[in-house]
């Protein structure tokens, strides 16, 4: 399946007008939790500010400080990455290079190359995934704040997507996963 994965405000942005996400930093619960569902990925498509802001788990020590960290940061550092930017002509990291087809045929060779899940993150990309349809399953972090702008999580659609609530779970400090399927069995 390719799932994608953020922490969104209650209205439904996953960062605010300035850029920032300081409110979705998880509390350890929901970190484990991220752990978890990182562990079960065989491969991670991102946009490019995804993959900078990611890219402090393979170049910081400092956020191996914890047995937690720790644990994240060699997940991460191990799990296939594939960086879709307009501007970079080539990723760091041992297990990420750049995009050379289009989403449909990345998500495509990630799907074909794995057993396990393949997530796909930074809402840019994900929502070119959206409406061609690729995306199985959403998986939603909604923080307890407002923040009245900034990046959408989803697209505009031009037709309802029907959803069907597959999970949920509320995490320290009253942070709600939501996990959605295609109500009909199709993608998102």
């Amino acid at each position: 399946m390719l799932i994608y994965s953020m922490g969104v405000s209650v209205d439904g942005f996953t960062a605010d007008r300035r850029g920032e996400f300081a409110w979705g930093v998880p509390s350890e619960e929901q970190f484990r939790f991220h752990l978890e569902q990182t562990r079960a990925l065989g491969v991670h498509l991102l946009g490019r500010r995804l993959y900078e802001t990611m890219q402090v788990w393979e170049t910081d020590p400092s956020l191996r400080e914890t047995e937690l960290e720790a644990a994240f940061a060699d997940v991460w550092v191990s799990l296939p990455k594939v960086v879709f930017s307009r501007t970079l002509d080539h990723v760091e990291g041992s297990n990420a290079r750049l995009a050379e087809g289009s989403v449909a045929e990345e998500v495509a060779a990630a799907l074909g190359s794995t057993d396990k899940d393949v997530g796909i993150g930074g809402p840019g990309l994900a929502a070119e995934a959206v409406e061609l349809g690729l995306v199985d399953e959403l998986h939603i972090f909604r923080n307890p704040v407002v923040v009245g702008g900034g990046t959408p999580f989803l697209p505009p659609v031009t037709e309802d997507i029907g959803l069907s609530l597959l999970e949920t779970r509320t995490f320290a400090p009253r942070v709600v996963y939501e996990r959605y399927g295609s109500a009909r069995g199709e993608s998102v």
